[in-house]
């Protein structure tokens, strides 16, 4: 059984009359970021977007928590062991590297270090760089002295490790460079360009430095005294980071999707996490009622049945920073994308890529209008924006508390979650009308005839209004949206240029054609689907 602290699934209720099924099935962890084969080996996982690490049995792939949710640990990307069984976790968002002592002790040991991101250890020595244009590369040291620098003025270094010659190797990656400099100082050299988005090098117990490619997928061996690539085999793309145990078996994550799997030596792949979701957030169906899913990394594409057709990772596509969590589908069919750079963007898989508006304040829901405009929920600023096809961008209400989710009704007007004022609002012509309130944090809704369906996060309860009657009733609560029972996470706070932040969760809700309600159960990571039967 696995141990993640997620929300269970089976503790949800429905009215007689409705039955509660998963359509997508959560993952065991909250994405999957940095790792490393701890001195019990298991293999642990640092998981950024949901603040926690955890312990997998690499025969079983069964995961345990080890610095769980809620935890002074914030966003944890990287990690690495002394000789002491200590733990060293880069926390890239809160700009500084915590220690977890075996007694379970958490303790800061560097701050102020925006963009920590890669870490590696050589016995009891301990190495870091930041993610950043500008970034450093230091040496930490566990008894709080102040980090020794090694390099700066490095663009995006990420995990790195130690060479055989005393060199740091580690990957430049925007620019698709691996570079090595002397851990005791010096001028930092590169070794090898043209590499698609290398997330990670590290040295092999057989003393092999390889390198993986996260805009292909490619899993490389580097031959240092040919400058020559070798591919291993090409996986999905989206790796963030990989591991070796001792015994030279290679173990690789996926940011895009939070999947774990272990690589053998002939490129074959053994599934150990399967891939899953960060959140979900936003959900939109296209004309053939596929289910399209903003999962802040990524967008993910799947057919009715819930089987997935296609997903593509953001941060591969430089077009997309930010963290993706609002999404619609166009009249033309285009997917319209909310981020937390503050931007609507359009985007096709086949290869459009253009931002409608930007500089928004925390956007949120999107609705797609049938004369090609889409309504946005500008959170941050209390507003109902209309976006244009041509980018022209207008006010539609103001005055609102928190707007976060937007369905679109046939006669053209719409109705607003207002997440901050526990209420719903009907907007037609610019008048914002209460029409239900005494909610809790209201968040997805949507429209099945005349009847008007709410997730409310806080509450974890979803609610249908009669339109006709004014009448409403709970359909089904205890569901697994928000944080679990006893869990107070922290808000991410993103990362400057490259994530802004704050990442908001945002649970959503779509009707299908065929009368089902799917709603994003964040707090589980799954997709569920209500239907009367």
């Amino acid at each position: 059984m696995h141990d993640y602290g997620r929300f269970p699934i089976a503790e949800a209720r429905t009215l007689p009359g409705w039955s509660l099924t998963t359509l997508l099935a959560p993952s065991a962890l909250y994405g999957a970021n940095g790792m490393k084969v701890g001195p019990d080996g298991k293999l642990y996982v640092a998981q950024a977007f949901g603040s926690q690490v955890s312990a997998l049995d690499t025969a079983s792939g069964v995961a345990a928590t080890i610095v769980p949710v809620g935890s002074s640990v914030v966003a944890p990307d990287d990690l690495a062991f002394d000789t002491h069984g200590v733990m060293f976790m880069t926390e890239v968002m809160s700009e500084r590297v915590a220690a977890r002592l075996p007694d379970g002790t958490l303790r800061v040991v560097a701050d102020h270090v925006p963009g920590a991101n890669g870490i590696t250890s050589v016995g009891d020595r301990v190495f870091m760089d930041e993610f950043r244009p500008g970034g450093r590369l230091f040496e930490l040291y566990a008894d709080g002295r102040a980090p020794r620098l090694i390099a700066d003025n490095l663009n995006f270094p990420n995990a790195l490790s130690m060479g055989p010659d005393g060199c740091l190797y580690f990957p430049q990656v925007v620019d698709g460079e691996i570079w090595r400099v002397n851990a005791e100082g010096g001028t930092p050299e590169r070794v090898m360009s043209g590499l698609a988005l290398p997330t990670a090098v590290k040295w092999s117990p057989r003393g092999e430095l390889w390198a993986t490619e996260a805009g292909t997928g490619d899993i490389t061996r580097i031959d240092l005294a040919s400058r020559t690539r070798h591919v291993l085999t090409r996986v999905r793309s989206g790796i963030d980071n990989f591991a070796f145990a001792p015994d030279g078996r290679m173990f690789v994550s996926h940011f895009v999707d939070g999947g774990v799997a272990e690589i053998g030596g002939d490129g074959g792949e053994r599934v150990l996490v399967a891939p899953g979701m960060l959140g979900p957030f936003g959900l939109a169906l296209d004309a053939d009622d596929r289910l399209l899913v903003a999962d802040g990394m990524s967008l993910a594409l799947h057919a009715r049945d819930g089987r997935l057709e296609g997903r593509w990772g953001l941060l591969i596509t430089h077009e997309f920073p930010g963290f993706a969590t609002g999404v619609a589908v166009a009249a033309d069919g285009a997917w319209l994308i909310s981020t937390t750079a503050g931007t609507v963007t359009r985007f096709r898989p086949e290869g459009e890529r253009s931002v409608l508006a930007s500089d928004l304040q925390q956007v949120m829901g999107l609705a797609g209008m049938p004369d090609g405009a889409v309504l946005a929920c500008e959170r941050g600023a209390g507003r109902l924006l209309r976006i244009d096809a041509d980018g022209r961008c207008t006010v539609v209400v103001g005055g609102l508390v928190a707007p976060t989710g937007v369905v679109a009704t046939p006669n053209g007007d719409c109705f607003v979650s207002e997440a901050g004022a526990g209420r719903v609002t009907h907007v037609r012509n610019g008048v914002a009308t209460p029409v239900l309130t005494g909610l809790s944090e209201p968040h997805g809704l949507a429209l099945q005839g005349d009847e008007l369906f709410v997730l409310d996060r806080a509450a974890r309860s979803l609610t249908c209004l009669s339109l006709a009657s004014g009448k409403s009733a709970t359909v089904a609560d205890g569901l697994p949206v928000g944080a679990a029972p006893g869990i107070v996470p922290r808000v991410l706070p993103g990362i400057a240029g490259l994530m802004p932040g704050p990442l908001l969760p945002f649970a959503d809700l779509v009707a299908t054609r065929d009368g089902r309600l799917l709603l994003g159960a964040d707090g589980a990571g799954a997709v569920l689907a209500l239907a009367r039967t």
